[in-house]
């Protein structure tokens, strides 16, 4: 998964300015308790950050 799609994805669940406060505030015990930034930064792929998204955040399947 690109980046852009990702956070098209981001965007679509949570609204664009909501989306940037969950990525630099929201920490996910999926992502080893780092943020969605932090991730990101340590070089973790967007598709395994966007599936840790989804199972902190009960993402519905249609915007898997």
């Amino acid at each position: 998964m690109r980046l852009t799609a990702f956070w098209e994805k981001m965007d679509r669940q949570f609204g664009a300015a909501y989306a940037a406060s969950v990525a630099k505030d929201h920490v996910l015990a999926e992502l080893g308790g780092r943020t969605v930034d932090q991730a990101f930064t340590d070089g973790v792929d967007a598709r395994t950050v966007w599936r840790a998204v989804c199972a902190a955040f009960d993402v519905p399947d249609r915007l898997r």
